[in-house]
């Protein structure tokens, strides 16, 4: 969650109000703020609600040895809502928990979603989810895994998940993304990632 009053440098954010008007299994928060504009005046007061969901991290496990991809696929009701197929094809992720380390994170969902302990972490991006209206962070990884230990079905049952965990030669995964079969921003990310640094990754993990 962001900070109770956070002020953007030199005093360019006002803010006039904060106040929480949903709390259920999400949060909505509604903003009252003034910005300097461009111009150099402050603006008008803005009003705007904000989705509060938390922060994510997710992981894109990668196997070095058989250049391939360990992906999830799972129901998204936000899929159902805008009107795709609400079956989507994804990479591990979770939200972090107060004080709780990103790296932490993305070995906790990796064990939950396709039930694989990951061997080395390396950072890809930190990047905003939506920031025209949710506070929401990605941090996303790419890890390391032994494909011949994934497969099956996963996923809490407290959290009412049912994921279904399969492997994809990184050349296969590539091409569905190319081809437009992968319509979620995380995995579209990942993968165009994994296309261009994939020879660099391989070099550095295949030497022991």
């Amino acid at each position: 969650m962001p900070p109770a009053d956070p002020q953007a440098p030199g005093g360019d954010v006002e803010i006039l109000a904060r106040e929480t008007v949903y709390h259920g299994y999400f949060r909505v928060d509604r903003w009252r703020l003034r910005f300097r504009t461009f111009a150099g005046p402050m603006s008008a007061p803005v009003e705007r609600e904000i989705f509060e969901r938390g922060h994510a991290v997710a992981v894109l496990p990668y196997d070095p040895v058989a250049d391939s991809v360990v992906l999830i696929e799972q129901f998204r009701v936000g899929a159902l809502a805008a009107g795709h197929p609400p079956w989507l094809t994804e990479i591990v992720a979770g939200i972090r928990q107060d004080g709780e380390a990103r790296e932490d994170v993305a070995r906790r969902e990796a064990l939950e979603e396709i039930g694989c302990t990951l061997g080395r972490l390396e950072p890809i991006y930190d990047y905003l989810v939506s920031p025209g209206g949710t506070s929401e962070s990605c941090a996303l990884f790419v890890g390391e895994i032994d494909c011949r230990h994934a497969g099956g079905v996963h996923g809490l049952a407290s959290e009412h998940e049912d994921i279904r965990t399969f492997t994809l030669p990184a050349d296969e995964a590539i091409a569905r993304l190319d081809e437009g079969a992968i319509d979620n921003a995380v995995t579209i990310i990942a993968l165009q990632w994994l296309a261009r640094a994939r020879p660099r990754l391989r070099q550095r993990w295949l030497q022991r």
